[in-house]
């Protein structure tokens, strides 16, 4: 699959990247050749391959699941920038 130009700059405002407009040719190069790259990596058999979480076999530990009380509101909000009424106080980011 060839991603174009137009597409490129689309693809770079949904993303919020500015591109300048010469380097948009150079960036849908490169979009073209991981979208490649993913299309060769679609065509593998990989029927029959346990899934891993890493190359060397290795058991993740285990610790007990306890329940807690928890009671660190203050200790967790003095990390915060802006806490009021005891919560975290963030900007508006609805458009």
């Amino acid at each position: 699959m060839a991603i174009d130009k137009d597409t490129a700059r689309r693809v770079a405002h949904l993303a919020r990247i500015e591109v300048a407009e010469t380097d948009l040719d150079p960036l849908a190069a490169e979009l073209s050749a991981i979208l490649g790259f993913m299309e060769q990596l679609a065509e593998v058999d990989v029927a029959g391959v346990e899934p891993m979480t890493s190359v060397t076999p290795m058991k993740l530990k285990w610790r007990v699941d306890e329940v807690t009380a928890g009671g660190q509101r203050e200790a967790v909000l003095a990390n915060a920038p802006d806490a009021r009424s005891g919560f975290f106080t963030v900007p508006k980011v609805v458009e």
